[in-house]
C-alpha cells in the first residue's frame, strides 16, 4: 500500500505497513485523503538524523488525528502500535512523532540515516520510503537555524493515495475538500522564512544583470540611511533627466560659450560652469539644463568627445541632486515640513510630484574674475593668505620706495645721513668742551694746566668712590648668583642647568671670549684702516673719545 507525497524539493513514495499497524496507517491515509497535510512545513530537520512534519501550525506543538474529526475531541490521540520486527534500521523509515506514550496524532518523521537504534520501542514505525531518497538528501542538506527550522521553507505540496485498503467512514465524505488546497495552511503561525518557491537570482539571471541588480539594491539601502540621518530629502529622489554633465573643459571657457554651443539642440534653461568659491577660477566642469528631455538626449549623443577651446570634452547625464537638496533645505528653513518641496503643494510629496515647480532665478553660486575682490574687482575689504616670501618681497619694495622718495626730496641716503648726524654731534661736543674750559678760567682764575691737575686728582678720588661702589655692587650680584645656584641645587634642577665645570675651565672660557672680542675689534680697525674713509673714521673716533672724556670730567666736577 503506498502514498505519493509531493514536496517543494521533490517527490517521495511511501510504502505503509497496513497489516501490522492498521490503526496508525488508517489515520495517515484518511488524513491524506482529507488533504490535511497539504502545505505543512518540515518544521524540524536535524542533519543525519530525521526530518519531522505533519503539524499545520508549523511549530511542532499542534496536530490532530482523524479520529478527533470522526468521534470528537476525546479521540484526538490514539495508542501506539510498536512491533518488534519494525525497527529504525535504514534511511527512510517512517514513524509517528508522539508527545508521549499513547499520544499519537498527525505528526510523523522520516529518518535520514541508517541504524537509529535508540528510537526503537519508543515510537510506532508504520512505513518506509520506497522511492525518492534523493529528495531526502536535499532535505538533509538544507540550511537550518539553531532550532532545526530551515531558513528556506520545505513544504508538502500534495498527497496522492495510490492504494487504500480501508473503507471510508460515513462522516469522512464531509471532510474531503472539492479541490486540493494550495499555499499555507490556515492554522499556520510559524515565523515567516524564505518561501519554498524562492529561487536564488544567480540561478535565473545572468551575472551581468545580477551585479547591476545588487548595486541598485545597495544604492537604495544607502539612500534610505542617508534619508534617515537627514542628508537627502527623500530616498526615492532621482537626478533630473534634462540636465547634462560636461567635464574636461578648458579653464578659459565661459558660461556664455556653453550656452551658445548647446543651444542648437534645443532651448537651454541654464549653462553653469562650477567655479572655486574663493578665487572664482573654473573647476573645468559644468551643468547644462534643457527645457525638454529630447533636446538633452540629442546633445548627449552629439557633443560627447567634441572639441571646445582645444579641449576634448566629455558629456554624460547628470547624477547630481544638489539642486533638489538645496530646494529641500530652503523649504525646511521656511518651515514647510509637510508637502512637496519641489512645487510647494501640501497635498503630495516630492516622490509623487509630476510637475516641476517654478524656480525663482537666483544669483550664481560663484564669483567671476571681474567681480572677485582678490582680483581687484571692487573696493570691498578682502582677506587672503600671506606667505613669508611675499612678506620679504614687500619689505624690499618698501625700502626701494623709501630710496626713491629720498632721491626725489634731494636728501642724502640713509647711511650718509647717519654719518652726517654723528659728525655734527662730535663738532657740538668739541665746541662744548672749549666753552667749558673758557668759562672755568674766567670763573675760578685757574690756568688750564691747574684745571687739568684738579680734574686728574678729582678723577682719582671719584674713581676710588666708583671702584668702591662697583665692588659693593659686584659682591651683591655675586651673592645673588650664589643664592640662585644654591636654590637650583636644592630644588633638583636638571643636570643641564647646573654649572659643574671647574673654575679653571670657566676662567679659560672667559679668556677665550675676551680674546674673541679683541680679535673682533682688531679686525674692525683693520677694515676701517683699509677703507677709503679711514682718515675720516679716525677723526670721528678721536672726536668721540675726546667728547666722552669731557663728559666724564664735567660729571665729576658736578659731583
Amino acid at each position: 500500500m503506498s502514498v505519493l507525497m509531493v514536496t517543494s524539493v521533490g517527490d517521495i513514495e511511501l510504502d505503509l505497513h497496513t497489516d501490522l499497524c492498521p490503526l496508525t496507517t488508517k489515520n495517515f491515509l484518511k488524513l491524506c485523503k482529507m488533504k490535511y497535510y497539504n502545505g505543512c512545513l518540515f518544521h524540524k530537520v536535524e542533519k543525519d538524523f530525521l526530518a519531522q512534519s505533519g503539524d499545520p501550525t508549523g511549530t511542532g506543538s499542534g496536530g490532530d488525528s482523524v479520529y478527533k474529526y470522526l468521534y470528537g475531541d476525546q479521540a484526538r490521540f490514539f495508542n501506539d502500535e510498536i512491533r518488534p520486527e519494525l525497527r529504525h534500521s535504514k534511511t527512510g523509515t517512517i514513524a509517528m512523532a508522539s508527545a508521549g506514550e499513547n499520544c499519537n496524532a498527525s505528526q510523523f518523521y522520516i529518518t535520514l540515516r541508517d541504524d537509529v537504534d535508540y528510537l526503537d520501542d519508543k515510537h510506532t514505525v508504520f512505513g518506509t520510503v520506497a522511492e525518492g531518497l534523493d529528495t531526502l538528501t536535499k532535505i538533509n542538506e538544507a540550511y537550518v537555524d539553531d532550532k532545526g527550522r530551515p531558513f528556506k521553507d520545505i513544504r508538502i505540496k500534495h498527497t496522492y493515495i495510490l492504494d487504500d485498503p480501508f473503507d471510508d467512514p460515513p462522516q469522512l465524505a464531509e471532510l474531503i475538500p472539492e479541490n486540493s488546497p494550495l499555499g499555507k495552511p490556515r492554522d499556520e503561525v510559524a515565523e515567516e522564512r524564505l518561501e519554498d518557491s524562492w529561487v536564488p537570482l544567480d540561478e535565473t539571471v545572468d551575472p551581468g544583470q545580477l551585479e547591476e541588480l545588487i548595486r541598485s539594491k545597495e544604492a537604495h539601502a544607502n539612500a534610505v540611511i542617508l534619508e534617515s540621518v537627514g542628508d537627502i530629502p527623500d530616498a526615492e529622489v532621482k537626478p533630473p533627466d534634462n540636465v547634462l554633465f560636461v567635464c574636461k573643459l578648458n579653464p578659459v571657457t565661459q558660461d556664455e560659450d556653453l550656452y551658445t554651443i548647446f543651444s542648437r539642440f534645443g532651448s537651454v534653461t541654464s549653462a553653469e560652469i562650477i567655479r572655486d568659491f574663493k578665487t572664482g577660477d573654473s573647476l573645468c566642469y559644468a551643468f547644462i539644463e534643457f527645457e525638454e528631455k529630447e533636446a538633452c538626449e540629442r546633445a548627449y549623443f552629439k557633443m560627447d568627445n567634441c572639441l571646445i577651446d582645444d579641449r576634448r570634452i566629455h558629456v554624460d547625464f547628470s547624477q547630481s541632486v544638489s539642486k533638489l537638496w538645496g530646494q529641500f533645505r530652503q523649504s525646511k528653513r521656511n518651515g514647510n515640513k509637510d508637502g512637496c518641496f519641489k512645487c510647494g503643494a501640501p497635498d503630495h510629496i516630492a516622490r509623487d510630484c509630476d510637475q516641476d515647480g517654478e524656480q525663482k532665478p537666483k544669483a550664481p553660486n560663484y564669483v567671476l574674475k571681474d567681480d572677485n575682490t582678490q582680483r581687484g574687482g571692487n573696493n570691498r575689504r578682502s582677506y587672503d593668505f600671506v606667505f613669508e616670501d611675499d612678506t620679504a618681497r614687500r619689505n624690499t619694495d618698501r625700502r626701494k620706495v623709501q630710496k626713491v622718495d629720498d632721491q626725489r626730496s634731494q636728501l642724502p641716503p640713509r647711511g650718509d645721513r647717519d654719518r652726517n648726524s654723528s659728525r655734527e654731534r662730535s663738532q657740538n661736543d668739541e665746541k662744548g668742551v672749549r666753552q667749558s674750559k673758557e668759562s672755568a678760567v674766567s670763573r675760578g682764575g685757574r690756568r688750564p694746566d691747574d684745571q687739568h691737575n684738579h680734574d686728574r686728582s678729582s678723577g682719582r678720588s671719584s674713581g676710588r668712590h666708583d671702584d668702591r661702589d662697583y665692588s659693593k655692587q659686584h659682591s651683591r650680584s655675586r651673592n645673588m648668583d650664589d643664592g640662585e645656584e644654591e636654590y637650583k641645587r636644592r630644588s633638583g634642577a636638571g643636570r643641564y642647568d647646573r654649572d659643574d665645570k671647574p673654575n679653571g675651565e670657566r676662567r679659560h672660557r672667559d679668556d677665550d671670549d675676551r680674546g674673541k672680542g679683541d680679535r673682533h675689534r682688531r679686525d674692525e680697525r683693520d677694515r676701517r684702516a683699509r677703507s677709503p674713509d679711514a682718515d675720516r673714521h679716525r677723526r670721528e673716533e678721536a672726536g668721540h673719545r675726546e667728547a666722552s672724556r669731557d663728559r666724564e670730567r664735567r660729571h665729576r666736577d658736578d659731583r
